[in-house]
């Protein structure tokens, strides 16, 4: 049964979702281990949402500890559809302030010790991830911006990095020379894992700081990143409040059906085991 219809996932200063009415929380269990805390279930704007701390209340989970796995396939055995995604990012243009948000449409994956797919042991599948966020959600998220009154920025390229420590100069600099836009560390693996399980998804990228590249811009530091946190986070909050109220009902995009081409494997070489582990995601195709 279908207890959620968006998915909220809180980044950095996002902890709670003001605003949930009929409040409940519900620890999902998932062949992938457990998701990063319980889910908080409840109606914004009059439609079904499940918000996740993305790491942890209390802030726990480092982005490399972070069970992607666990966290989309909870969203998916939840019935969430789409996903709005908030995080915080450092800017690598001088456009994009402190305080100001973008919607990225692309990314490039600077990660190395991470799992990016459910599939595996005995299933093989390769989704089409050319654009690699929901238009629909992305243009929730802008006409949301502009309700409210924030600069919102629609498309860009996020990098998403290691970590957790923050990039060198010289980093930074060949980030910005491949014409990026963001910087961050959590949002790549969520958007891939977000299209094999057929969920669309999109981010609103929080700027927090100049990373390290900005000649006069001394070194980013976690208390200068902090006090803006608190102030994105407040805007955030009102715009996924905004975004949910402006979804469409109806899901038109390819996302709903990324893996009906997607699976090469032989279905009658498919693993038991791993039938079972990947039913939710699999078996209308098997």
């Amino acid at each position: 049964m279908q207890k959620a219809e968006i998915g909220i996932i809180g980044g950095s200063g996002l902890y709670a979702m003001p605003g949930l009415t009929h409040v409940r929380e519900e620890r999902v269990a998932t062949p992938f281990g457990d998701p990063s805390d319980a889910f908080i279930l409840g109606e914004l704007e009059g439609r079904n949402v499940a918000f996740l701390a993305r790491h942890g209340r209390g802030h726990r989970i480092l982005p490399s500890e972070l069970n992607f796995r666990a966290n989309l396939y909870a969203m998916k055995a939840l019935g969430v559809e789409r996903i709005l995604s908030v995080s915080a990012v450092g800017s690598l243009k001088e456009e994009h302030k402190p305080t100001d948000f973008v919607i990225p449409d692309q990314f490039i994956d600077r990660t190395f010790a991470r799992t990016s797919t459910f599939f595996g042991e005995g299933i093989v599948a390769h989704v089409a991830f050319g654009d690699p966020v929901c238009a629909t959600v992305a243009a929730a998220f802008t006409e949301a911006c502009t309700e409210v009154g924030v600069v919102g920025k629609s498309g860009g390229t996020y990098v998403c990095m290691e970590g957790p420590q923050f990039s060198t100069r010289a980093e930074s600099n060949l980030y910005r020379s491949w014409g990026a836009d963001v910087i961050g560390m959590t949002n790549l693996q969520e958007a891939k894992l977000a299209r094999e399980a057929e969920i669309c998804y999109a981010t609103l990228a929080m700027v927090t700081d100049y990373d390290c590249w900005r000649e006069g811009h001394d070194d980013v530091t976690v208390d200068q990143i902090v006090a803006v946190l608190h102030q994105n986070a407040e805007n955030a909050g009102k715009v996924v409040k905004a975004a949910v109220r402006a979804m469409p009902a109806e899901r038109t995009c390819a996302c709903s059906s990324a893996l009906r081409f997607a699976i090469l494997t032989d279905p009658k070489a498919i693993p038991d085991a791993a039938r079972e582990k990947l039913g939710l995601l699999v078996n209308k195709y098997l």
